[in-house]
């Protein structure tokens, strides 16, 4: 397979690993919903690159679809490289605008996708898949980065999607693009687009006979390729196919319908009929050209009833678009994820794919700009509430529905606890020291703080003592009588995080004395990292 190579992919490769878990802190005030809660549909504020390594403990290959809709690099956009990359050329990037006169703009578009798309990796499900919206400025760039992180052979589809309705005159330009792609891959064989289905229940049964309902379906087609043969072209009932058509069946299948009296002339067409009992449903493959599912214009103009006013944000995506590709691999219970967030239009076409068919799906957005509040949670809270004046029976209703809002917080470093400088609370250290020794999803209604358990994994039971308290952290230790007070010990083992202990793990005799047995002891900070595979 091709490789690419770029200034900076050294450095950047693995970066997402070196990553610091940081707090999400809710917001009450800016939420919409009775309880905030990470189990919520999710709008996160901050840098995405920290929000989509502060959610792995909570949602780590538990995503069934990722959309997102990254710079296009135009030069135009005035975004900047902020990963804070240890390296001097790296550095020099930091806080400046990527225009068009940077010969450096590929490069550093690559080392910001690159760390981003390998955490967005790690949070699909096997069957998931991601989405990314791009123009020509860096379509081929982005189809062999997601060839490296994805795999080739993952590779799903590329939607083109007719983004104009209309030509632009831009002054010195020949031709007007009016599309952009969509690239589709899965996380891994298993991922796959569903097909088109055209459902029996949709379909009406306008004639009657003595067997029942039917309705009728030709059975001419084209008399050209493969089938271009005289053996196509038989009298059926008395009647052969038109100029340039032919059969779509064979004779021996004809002559069965006719003794079966499955076929009839109907307006000087032989036609076939088909029984409301006897009907399926009909599959064939998804087209890949998306010309019916909204432009940029339609989804300004919808962004303009929303909000009561104009230009509210540049070039929105439209919900058509968003909507049609989560129902291309999403079923009704599934999480939708975009990092790029902007207007919030995934969030709105989830909400709208829920309305229509009472599903369940849940939506986590992420924003790093200002606008995570202004515009893409005041979006969510409108069409969730009805907007009055909206023209749609369904968004002047509202959609219903809740989400939490969350700010990313400060980076949760292990050695503050040996300081006490800032100590994280107890439920994120439990999550992130969850996540990290098991590399399983943690779960907050396992935590019972009170007895020190932050939950099961398919190993261990994990306990963790600790309370943001300094004194506390030098006085409390892994006793035998705090071992013993752990409760029964089963097929699992035990894993205890405290800061020291004063019970040797080694003195068998002593152990199976007071039926001890499977304990295994973490210091905090230094030893978290022992159990991660």
């Amino acid at each position: 397979m091709a490789t690419l190579s770029f200034k900076g992919k050294s450095f950047v490769q693995n970066y997402h690993l070196g990553v610091k878990y940081h707090e999400l802190i809710p917001r009450k005030t800016k939420s919409l919903t009775d309880k905030v809660s990470l189990k919520d549909n999710l709008i996160i504020h901050g840098d995405n690159l920290k929000a989509l390594k502060a959610l792995l403990p909570t949602y780590a290959g538990r995503v069934k679809c990722i959309y997102i809709d990254p710079p296009y690099n135009t030069g135009t956009e005035g975004w900047k490289y902020n990963d804070n990359v240890n390296s001097p050329m790296v550095q020099e990037w930091l806080g400046k605008v990527v225009d068009k006169e940077d010969l450096t703009r590929h490069d550093k578009w690559l080392c910001m996708m690159m760390p981003r798309l390998r955490l967005l990796r790690d949070l699909l499900r096997q069957d998931g898949v991601i989405y990314v919206n791009i123009d020509d400025n860096e379509i081929h760039h982005l189809k062999m980065i997601l060839n490296e992180v994805f795999g080739e052979e993952h590779n799903l589809a590329t939607f083109i999607w007719k983004k104009k309705s209309t030509s632009t005159n831009v002054r010195g330009t020949q031709i007007s693009s009016q599309t952009d792609y969509v690239l589709a891959y899965g996380r891994s064989d298993s991922a796959m687009i569903k097909q088109r289905i055209r459902s029996k229940e949709t379909r009406s049964y306008p004639f009657k006979d003595k067997e029942g309902d039917y309705r009728l379906d030709i059975i001419e087609k084209k008399h050209a390729g493969s089938y271009a043969r005289e053996s196509m072209r038989f009298p059926i009932l008395g009647v052969e196919p038109r100029e340039g058509k032919r059969w779509q069946i064979g004779e021996d299948t004809a002559r069965d319908l006719e003794r079966r009296n499955r076929l009839t002339i109907h307006n000087g067409i032989v036609k076939r009929k088909i029984y409301d009992y006897e009907d399926v449903d009909t599959f064939s493959a998804q087209p890949n050209i998306l010309d019916s599912h909204g432009t940029t214009d339609s989804a300004a103009r919808m962004l303009t009833e929303i909000f009561g006013q104009a230009e509210v944000f540049d070039n929105p995506k439209p919900v058509e678009l968003i909507r049609h590709l989560c129902s291309l691999v999403c079923d009704k219970a599934d999480l939708i994820l975009d990092s790029f967030a902007g207007s919030g239009t995934t969030a709105h076409a989830v909400l709208d794919l829920n309305r229509e068919d009472d599903g369940k799906r849940k939506f986590i957005l992420v924003e790093c700009e200002d606008y995570a509040d202004k515009i893409a949670a005041e979006r969510v809270r409108r069409v969730i509430k009805g907007v009055p004046d909206a023209k749609d029976d369904d968004l002047r209703n509202g959609l219903g529905g809740s989400f939490s809002f969350f700010e990313l917080g400060e980076p949760i470093e292990l050695e503050s606890i040996l300081e006490g400088s800032r100590l994280p609370s107890y439920l994120d250290l439990a999550r992130y020291v969850f996540y990290t020794a098991t590399g399983e999803e943690f779960i907050p209604a396992q935590v019972d703080e009170d007895k020190h358990l932050i939950g099961d994994s398919k190993q261990y039971e994990v306990y963790l003592f600790y309370k943001p308290d300094l004194d506390y952290l030098k006085s409390t230790a892994l006793t035998l009588d705090v071992a013993k007070a752990l409760g029964d010990y089963t097929d699992k083992k035990k894993l205890v995080f405290a800061p020291t202990k004063y019970l040797d793990l080694n003195d068998s005799e002593l152990l199976t004395k007071h039926g001890l047995k499977d304990i295994e002891y973490c210091q905090l900070p230094f030893e978290i990292y022992r159990l991660k595979e």
